[in-house]
């Protein structure tokens, strides 16, 4: 369970305020854990353990998820 050390502080990061931000926001997440993956190569425990976080997180609430914000609908208005 040692490779979840690195994975656990990515659900702590929090999500900026802004909408213009939030896609760099996802973008960054997405390639933390892409390269996190590839490179570290967790184990299956702790990979399921990550993913049933992050799905628990995101089916409690739309506004809870770190790959979309707080927006009403599917797309946020920039203005």
């Amino acid at each position: 369970m040692y490779c979840l050390q690195c994975l656990l502080p990515v659900l702590l990061i929090p999500k900026p305020t802004n909408p213009a931000l939030m896609e760099t926001h996802v973008m960054f997440i997405v390639l933390y854990l892409i390269g996190f993956f590839l490179e570290r190569k967790p184990c299956t425990i702790c990979s399921l353990v990550f993913i049933t976080a992050v799905s628990l997180i995101c089916y409690s609430g739309v506004g809870n998820c770190i790959f979309w914000g707080n927006c009403e609908g599917h797309h946020c208005e920039n203005g």
